[in-house]
């Protein structure tokens, strides 16, 4: 079931955690938090309606679905520059939706986007909605500056816009950072004793696949060794 709250409790053996999902409740001494991060929305109409119908929040996932079309990607950020080069291998066309006048990428990320002949730009915009029926056909845009509207074509629309950690359950529990992310020390150990995290629900530089594996057997190990320890076993 999915986890609703997290609750800690003094009680003779140790410090006691017990999760609760919606249907079901679990008593431990320690916890690994890898819930994970989902891609952020737009929150404009036509999203939600439109989801895998055009809409997409993973370009190594869908990218092989838009081959040779028009399509357009919102953000303008490192993640966004990135998959928008992988989309090229695929798609007619791209057009990079920016809500600000210049990107945020990193420089070589810059200059790679800004060299292939594939990709335009619509800066200072804004996606205000998405159109289509059954499928995307277009967006509808909005100058930040001048209110001014446009409608784009198109057969898909790429959304990286950041992502939102799955950590609302832990609220009040362990220390967040300003966004939500879980603040660990080297062990995956977050603020509270015997609760860890890894994965891109962990405040890091950097979220991949890779990353996330090691920090699951750090994790694991820290976990199991904490728990020997309050049973009076040691690993000297």
């Amino acid at each position: 079931g999915e986890v609703v709250k997290v609750e800690i409790k003094e009680e003779k053996q140790g410090k006691i955690k017990t999760v609760k999902t919606d249907n079901q409740e679990y008593k431990t001494l320690a916890i690994i938090v890898a819930s994970g991060a989902e891609a952020r929305k737009l929150g404009v109409p036509g999203e939600e309606e439109l989801r895998g119908r055009g809409i997409s929040y993973c370009a190594t996932c869908d990218a092989p679905f838009f081959q040779n079309q028009k399509i357009v990607v919102v953000g303008g950020g490192d993640t966004a520059i990135e998959e928008t080069l992988y989309l090229t291998k695929f798609a007619r066309e791209i057009i990079i939706i920016h809500r600000r006048d210049r990107l945020r990428a990193t420089k070589i990320l810059q200059e790679r986007v800004f060299s292939n002949k594939k990709i335009n730009f619509a800066w200072d915009s804004t996606v205000i909605k998405i159109l289509g029926q059954e499928k995307v056909e277009g967006i509808l845009i909005k100058k930040v500056k001048t209110g001014q509207e446009k409608e784009i074509s198109c057969q898909g629309v790429f959304m990286f816009v950041g992502n939102l950690p799955n950590t609302k359950f832990l609220q009040g529990v362990i220390k967040l950072d300003d966004k939500g992310y879980i603040i660990t020390d080297d062990n995956m150990m977050s603020s509270y004793e015997g609760i860890y995290a890894c994965g891109d629900v962990r405040k890091k530089i950097l979220r991949q696949v890779v990353t996330a594996c090691g920090e699951g057997a750090t994790a694991a190990f820290a976990a199991e060794k904490y728990i020997e320890e309050l049973k009076g076993v040691s690993y000297k």
